[in-house]
């Protein structure tokens, strides 16, 4: 029994016309009858009285509506499981700019290893705004800062805390404990953007009386890389854009705990662990393990 002759059996007794349900089909009406036609032989009953252009149900038409509503819903209830169940050959991933240019660049391609059936969306965007997507279900998970919603789930993925940072080969060298008048003395590139809230390092100043030496302000963290690379200035910037450069030796980090303790926690964000395979979410885990680590993980 097919279950498009069913469904055009239904549209009929539903329009009580076959143009009408035709045009609601967006089929032919000689289609739609056709349909019905074969509906009625493999039956071999009446479903329909004609009368002109209009269609009377018939009895036996009215003894199978039931059974013929039970099987298109049952049938529609089974296409829409099997869609949520399946797993995607295409991975949506909301996040915040840093998290996106400096894990997931290097994230992606080890998951590739592992699932190399997979296509990869990077959504980035501020956490308000990633977490919406996630409740209407245009991302399988976020990477962001921690939210307190119901039926969201968090897990701690990543550290991201605040680091000041400088060239090796920048003249300032700590012997001891850095002072805030000391720090103000220093040339500093500014970056002012993303998830932080960089008031706290503004306090920082204006808790001593002095003013930060402030000579660049950019919106991109590689800008102020670079600056960084002229050997000339510090920066405050996240620990994920300067991991590669602090681990190589290229930067150092000078301490400013005692003055300065920012972290910005990243985690793994959910509302529904079933649309991706478990072994996806454990690489993901594990991925960001070997990130911070600093190595890779031998097997």
């Amino acid at each position: 029994m097919n279950i498009d002759h069913i469904e055009a059996f239904l549209y009929v007794v539903h329009y009580k016309s076959i143009h009408k349900a035709a045009n609601a089909l967006f089929l032919s009406q000689p289609t739609v009858t056709a349909r019905i036609k074969s509906l009625e032989r493999e039956l071999n009953v009446e479903l329909f009285h004609r009368d002109g252009r209009s269609v009377i149900l018939s009895d036996k038409g009215k003894d199978f509506l039931p059974f013929a509503t039970q099987i298109v819903q049952t049938f529609q209830q089974g296409k829409k499981q099997l869609e949520e169940t399946q797993e995607t050959d295409e991975v949506c991933i909301g996040t915040n700019g840093v998290t996106a240019q400096y894990f997931l660049a290097y994230a992606l391609p080890k998951w590739k290893e592992s699932y190399p059936h997979l296509r990869f969306q990077i959504v980035t965007g501020s956490t308000n705004i990633i977490l919406e997507k996630l409740q209407s279900h245009q991302i399988h998970f976020g990477l962001i800062q921690y939210v307190h919603r119901e039926g969201i789930g968090n897990e701690l993925l990543l550290s991201n805390a605040v680091k000041l940072v400088m060239h090796r080969e920048h003249s300032f060298q700590q012997n001891t404990l850095i002072k805030v008048r000391e720090l103000a003395q220093q040339k500093m590139v500014f970056f002012e953007c993303g998830a932080f809230d960089w008031n706290y390092v503004h306090k920082l100043f204006e808790v001593e009386g002095v003013t930060a030496n402030i000579e660049v302000r950019t919106d991109h963290l590689e800008v102020a890389k670079e600056f960084i690379r002229t050997k000339e200035y510090m920066s405050f910037l996240p620990h994920l854009c300067v991991k590669k450069e602090l681990e190589s030796g290229e930067f150092v980090e000078i301490d400013v705990k005692h003055l300065l303790d920012m972290n910005q926690h990243i985690f793994l964000t959910y509302n529904n662990k079933d649309t991706l395979a478990p072994a996806f979410w454990e690489k993901v885990i594990e991925t960001a393990e070997q990130f911070e680590s600093g190595y890779e993980k031998i097997d």
